[in-house]
């Protein structure tokens, strides 16, 4: 874990809707991410989604070797996105 905020430029796409225990959560998954960031525990960072900026966020681990970003309704709304569909996200910096 960085002591320091780490620069990070990192982008990916993919649908919001990750399955937990047989229910859909409205969180983006990062594939890779346990092997990118060099851990399977959760991380913060500032990011965005398509446009909407998201500062100090904490990326949960899925223990499937990925990470997944929460996207609540207000989040959402700003994007005009649902279940299913796909967002951007760029990573801009670690926090820890």
């Amino acid at each position: 874990m960085p002591s320091e905020p780490v620069a990070l430029d990192h982008t990916f796409t993919a649908p919001i809707g990750v399955e937990v225990k047989g229910e859909t959560w409205a969180c983006v998954e990062m594939p890779g991410s346990a092997e990118f960031f060099g851990t399977g525990r959760s991380v913060r960072a500032d990011l965005t989604v398509d446009d909407v900026e998201m500062p100090n966020v904490g990326l949960m681990a899925t223990g499937t070797g990925g990470h997944m970003v929460s996207l609540n309704a207000a989040i959402r709304r700003k994007l005009g996105k649902g279940i299913g569909d796909m967002v951007t996200v760029h990573l801009t910096r670690r926090l820890r």
